[in-house]
């Protein structure tokens, strides 16, 4: 935790000695959710989620200690300046924006002296114009067969939030298009969409800020040799999201038609701007699409203007920094009792372990220990017979159950044992969270459990396109605040790339081998060698 005024530091070591007080037998979680009110005081609602962490190893002085690191820290006041278009992306000079992708207010954000929002709307503008277009008929594929499927070629932050958001509402595509996602440059990802598809009625929305990502740019050029084999022009079949003036915004690489995005919006970030808009959009409706946007509006108007005691991103915030800095967990479950949410753990794996997965602060000072948590999760129950082993008697770790009160297909009820699947959803998401707080006694080892076991439970009232926008924007704005009590940067991401640097290295030698079958790969140390060989002629040297 950086801490830079006396007060700050005051507030840091009081947090350590709690933490050691939260460890006494008596602070055992059975102790605290003793208390009547425990819940009515230890929980909170608004921006559309109700967010109950009384089963979190917290007592009142901590929680005071929590809060008062709001205004030590101004938290609240360094989210405004985030919305408000502030360089907080320190390292590399960026403002940070991707609140205003879902602003429909009418008031000016100014970046270096410029209103970015005609653009925004602009962008929105022709996402809805292009889609109504591609559902109504008006643009169709090179031989005029409608587009009945859409694939998304980009990797990381342009396509896993976007996966997750058209997972959780697939039940309300209704425009006849099937969406496919070609992520990963293994060329069996692409075999698997080339199969799936139906090539003349197959748009390819190619994302990408720079259009020099490589693993985007081989699947792009596999997509387009796949096209003309199949007699089709791709640029009839390809629209882009790229910054402007970048190689796939060129008018030398003709397509349908190229959506900007922009500096102030990373990839993780990136939702609710083009990088979700076209392809939800066309797999969606645009109606269903703002209708996202707008409850993800709701959760940032929250976020920015709630106190810290009913802010739910800024709670969980605290909650998390108090659990990994203070009380020593590392890792952090998501586990969402409802199926169409099996794509949010991989978004949050990358939202926040690419955000705040640092060892510096945001003043270039190596932090006491390095920031961020692992992040990993599988639905309920699903995951209750797959590592819940683990959660209730091996090493513990903190956990985000996440409810819906009403499914996507309520049609179905019929009864097992007296209740309904979703019913039965919710009994097992109710036991869960309480068997880990409250453990049992048994004299058979084997059969004992410790409790005391953190953790949240958020609640959502369906699994409409408002919700899942205020889920995403609840979890960007969590993940924010993250960021701002360890005094990181959550908003550059080096970390991801010396790996590739050295690919790059590598891949020049074997563009050479590809010319020349003798060459040898001189020059490269030993142990890359050994698997170089072993893929190019079946047997490593050694």
């Amino acid at each position: 935790m950086v801490l830079y005024r006396q007060d700050q530091l005051d507030t840091h070591t009081e947090l350590k000695k709690r933490a050691t007080v939260m460890k006494r037998p008596q602070s055992h979680l059975r102790n605290l959710l003793q208390k009547p009110d425990r819940l009515a005081r230890y929980s909170a609602e608004g921006g559309g989620l109700f967010f109950d962490y009384s089963r979190q190893r917290l007592d009142d002085t901590t929680r005071q200690l929590l809060f008062d690191l709001d205004k030590k820290l101004r938290l609240r006041k360094r989210f405004e300046q985030m919305c408000a278009g502030a360089q907080l992306n320190v390292t590399e000079k960026r403002a940070v924006l991707h609140t205003a992708c879902r602003n429909f207010g009418q008031a000016p954000i100014l970046v270096d002296g410029k209103d970015i929002m005609p653009d925004i709307r602009r962008v929105r503008d022709q996402i809805k114009a292009f889609c109504g277009q591609i559902h109504g008929g008006q643009i169709t594929g090179a031989n005029g067969k409608p587009f009945r499927h859409v694939v998304v070629i980009g990797i990381g932050g342009s396509y896993l939030g976007p996966e997750f958001v058209s997972t959780a509402l697939t039940p309300l595509a209704d425009r006849g298009i099937a969406l496919h996602y070609l992520a990963n440059v293994d060329i069996d990802n692409f075999g698997a969409v080339a199969a799936a598809i139906d090539p003349p009625t197959t748009l390819w929305v190619v994302i990408s800020k720079s259009y020099t990502t490589a693993e985007t740019s081989a699947n792009t050029v596999a997509a387009e040799e796949f096209m003309r084999a199949q007699g089709l022009d791709p640029a009839k079949h390809m629209v882009t999201v790229t910054s402007k003036g970048s190689p796939g915004d060129d008018p030398n690489r003709p397509v349908l038609q190229t959506f900007h995005m922009f500096d102030y919006i990373g990839g993780r970030y990136s939702v609710t701007s083009a990088v979700g808009g076209v392809p939800l959009s066309l797999f969606l409706g645009y109606d269903c699409f703002e209708a996202f946007l707008k409850g993800a509006a709701e959760m940032d108007q929250h976020a920015l203007n709630a106190p810290v005691e009913e802010n739910l991103p800024l709670l969980a915030a605290l909650i998390s920094v108090w659990n990994t800095t203070y009380l020593g967990y590392q890792q952090q479950g998501i586990i969402p009792y409802a199926s169409p949410l099996a794509k949010l753990a991989p978004h949050v794996q990358q939202l926040n372990m690419e955000s705040n997965g640092k060892a510096v602060d945001v003043k270039g000072k190596f932090l006491p220990e390095p920031a961020g948590m692992v992040i990993f999760g599988e639905p309920g129950t699903n995951a209750q017979h797959s590592f819940f082993q683990l959660a209730h008697q091996g090493k513990p770790f903190p956990i985000d159950f996440i409810g819906a009160r009403k499914p996507h297909h309520p049609q179905y009820a019929s009864r097992s044992k007296g209740v309904t699947n979703h019913q039965e959803l919710w009994a097992n998401l109710i036991a869960q969270a309480q068997a880990l707080a409250l453990g049992k006694e048994d004299k058979d080892k084997a059969r004992y459990f410790s409790g005391n076991r953190p953790s949240s439970t958020i609640i959502m009232e369906d699994l409409g396109p408002e919700n899942i926008g205020r889920l995403l924007s609840f979890y960007e704005a969590r993940t924010v605040y993250e960021g701002f009590i360890w005094g990181i940067n959550s908003f550059d991401q080096f970390g991801v790339e010396l790996g590739k640097k050295l690919a790059d290295g590598l891949r020049g030698h074997m563009a050479e081998r590809n010319r020349n079958s003798n060459y040898d790969f001189g020059g490269v140390d030993s142990i890359s060698k050994f698997y170089l060989q072993l893929l190019f002629d079946g047997t490593g040297k050694n």
